[in-house]
């Protein structure tokens, strides 16, 4: 594509595209070497996957927030908003929220009954067997394998229509990149990482919202109340948004990305961290589809057209592209190739990790090599990051090729990887669970999904193809088929013939088959008296006071679980209240009654949305900035204390 058909010149693109790349990675080793000069934390396979399970509840949240801001959070979401309406947005950011608050209950009980794990699906190796372990590490790396390749879809459509890189050499050097500095970093310094990319994003995001307007009134669309764009009674709007919320609970619960921020947090405030991710994400793509995509509507069917768009161009997600461009000229449009940049690579960091962790403590740690070291788990890792981002290449360039576009595997990802959500999510809370009716629901779930959407295409259409295969009663079918075959197997089946699981036996994953209680070890100053005829009594007593005490994995998980059941129970209560509670306020209490009123908003009730919806943005931006600056003071100090000790000649150690 000749720079003349784009917004920006070729040479934005690859600026942006490797100039960005090479910074974060020469910012990830910068990280890397001062954590390991000044703090107590040395990279091993524990802090390259799980950052030592110390991260404070601020970055976590700021974690969850780039992990769930793909490049469809930006994209697809301004697609729903020229396709829909005023709901698309609202069902985009509503139906993609619920799944990260109520995660705050899988969170609390991860901590409690799996606190040692590296995966979710070692410990469904744990407690259900080998041929579980299988089935659910199949759909896990399924799930990786979908977001990777709407990330990279996504970003690379955008950098080839804003700048005309080549499609294929974006889909390959957008993973690379950042395998880069994924693999200097680890889990630890890539959410600092992501802590940087999400306050540039929302600075960006505040820049663009103000610019939105309302839709023309001449262009009525079919399907909604008078054919107005600004209102909730939308009937495909709310196929989406029940599209929307079965796909992402597959892509939140299936994803080890989610867990292993789970895993990575402070077991005291893994919950709080969930919650507050969850609501500060809800505002991002809520902020740009009201703004950008509605706007698009505006330039493209206004009384004198400024943008076109084409249906693939839509399923690409370009409306949001296509009018910062017009409205902003070529600042807009580096911002939002700036943008994209930011949520591809940042959620791409979160997946890369995930699967390397799956590759390595699920694949090589437990067939291959079960009493690997430190330093072979530790190059796995770093192996698997590349070989995550190679494929993540090579598939993207495959389904472009095929003209699968974004859009359409963000409808289908609950069709093929629905069924596993409910299994999962209930071998870490329940303990009746049944192993074999979590299989076999998983197994006939995904059956049901894919032949149900299969059938109805060609029931409807009377053939099969890309294009009939993604309608929405199409997708519809297949995705509540998928997760309801699944759930209600595996529930039903557990009430039949359920088990009594002993939680003991998760908790003592990874436990060390014995330790030194540093406590009880004591350094004896005194010489005992070993002259002929002394006594040997106090020279007894000193050597017991000095000998270290070993204590079993029993007693060990004992002790752990007696001091902490009672703080993790109580959390799991909190996450239960507010995650349901704001469920049934986002899903049920503010759109459904604005459905079967047929509201139309008016130009200044949709004035008075987007302020709310700045505010939203505003508190989000607030919140996920300051709280990981003040979590991180002692830190800050710890490192500029070492620096300032090596600049005047005054190095000390650090102790852990």
């Amino acid at each position: 594509m000749s720079d003349t058909h784009t917004a920006l010149p070729q040479g934005a693109g690859w600026a942006v595209v490797v100039g960005m790349g090479l910074f974060f990675s020469a910012m990830m080793l910068a990280i890397t070497r001062l954590q390991t000069r000044y703090t107590p934390y040395v990279m091993s396979s524990d802090e390259f996957n799980s950052a030592s399970r110390s991260v404070p509840p601020g970055l976590v949240a700021s974690g969850i927030v780039s992990a769930w801001t793909w490049a469809a959070t930006l994209l697809q979401s301004s697609a729903t908003a020229y396709k829909f309406g005023i709901s698309g947005p609202f069902w985009y950011a509503s139906g993609a929220c619920i799944q990260v608050l109520l995660f705050a209950m899988i969170s609390a009980k991860l901590k409690l009954n799996g606190p040692r794990c590296y995966t979710y699906v070692e410990l469904i190796r744990a407690r259900w067997g080998p041929v579980a372990h299988a089935v659910f590490l199949f759909f896990g790396l399924a799930t990786n394998v979908i977001v990777c390749t709407m990330l990279v879809l996504g970003g690379s459509a955008t950098v080839t229509s804003l700048t005309g890189v080549n499609t294929v050499a974006a889909c390959f050097i957008i993973p690379l990149v950042v395998a880069v500095y994924v693999t200097f970093g680890g889990m630890r310094a890539t959410l600092i990482a992501d802590y940087t990319h999400t306050v540039a994003l929302y600075a960006i995001l505040i820049a663009c919202t103000p610019s939105s307007r309302p839709p023309p009134k001449t262009t009525p669309l079919a399907g909604n109340a008078q054919g107005s764009y600004l209102t909730m009674r939308s009937k495909s709007g709310l196929i989406f948004g029940v599209l929307n919320i079965v796909g992402n609970f597959g892509t939140v619960f299936n994803d080890q990305a989610y867990w292993q921020r789970a895993i990575a947090s402070h077991p005291s405030t893994s919950v709080k961290a969930f919650l507050w991710g969850g609501l500060a994400w809800f505002a991002i793509p809520l902020a740009i589809a009201t703004s950008l995509g509605l706007s698009s509507v505006a330039l493209a069917h206004g009384p004198n057209p400024v943008i076109s768009l084409t249906p693939d161009e839509v399923g690409q997600g370009l409306p949001a592209v296509k009018a910062a461009a017009a409205l902003m000229g070529q600042p807009g449009a580096v911002a939002m190739l700036i943008l994209l940049f930011l949520a591809v690579t940042s959620a791409a960091s979160a997946e890369q990790i995930a699967v390397s962790s799956l590759l390595t403590y699920d694949v090589y740690k437990a067939y291959i090599n079960p009493r690997a070291s430190e330093r072979q788990l530790l190059f796995v890792s770093h192996v698997a990051v590349l070989f995550c981002a190679l494929f993540m290449g090579a598939i993207a360039t495959a389904f472009n090729y095929i003209g699968i576009s974004m859009g359409y595997l963000y409808e289908l990802m609950g069709c093929i990887i629905g069924c596993a959500v409910v299994p999962i999510a209930l071998c870490i809370t329940w303990r009746k669970a049944n192993g074999t009716g979590a299989v076999v629901g998983a197994i006939l779930g995904f059956c049901a999904g894919i032949s149900g959407w299969l059938g109805i295409t060609y029931r409807l259409n009377g053939k099969i193809d890309v294009h009939t295969t993604f309608g929405d009663y199409e997708m519809l079918t297949g995705n509540l088929l998928s997760i309801g075959v699944g759930g209600i197997i595996t529930v039903v089946w557990s009430l039949v013939k359920p088990e009594n699981f002993d939680w003991e036996i998760t908790r003592a994953v990874n436990a060390p088959a014995t330790y030194v209680e540093e406590s009880t070890v004591e350094v004896v100053e005194k010489t005992p008296d070993l002259t002929p005829g002394g006594s040997t009594e106090e020279l007894d007593k000193e050597k017991a006071i000095a000998t270290p005490t070993v204590v079993s994995v029993e007693e060990d998980a004992a002790r752990a679980a007696a001091e902490d059941t009672a703080g993790l129970k109580h959390a799991f209560r909190i996450a239960a209240w507010a995650a349901l509670s704001l469920t049934f306020i986002l899903i049920i209490v503010v759109p459904l009654p604005q459905f079967f009123t047929s509201y139309i908003y008016s130009v200044q009730g949709f004035t008075a949305w987007v302020c709310i919806v700045l505010i939203w943005l505003f508190v989000g931006a607030t919140t996920i900035s300051l709280i990981p600056l003040w979590e991180a003071r002692g830190t800050l100090r710890l490192v500029a204390e070492g620096i300032w000790a090596d600049l005047t000649g005054k190095r000390r150690k650090v102790e852990a």
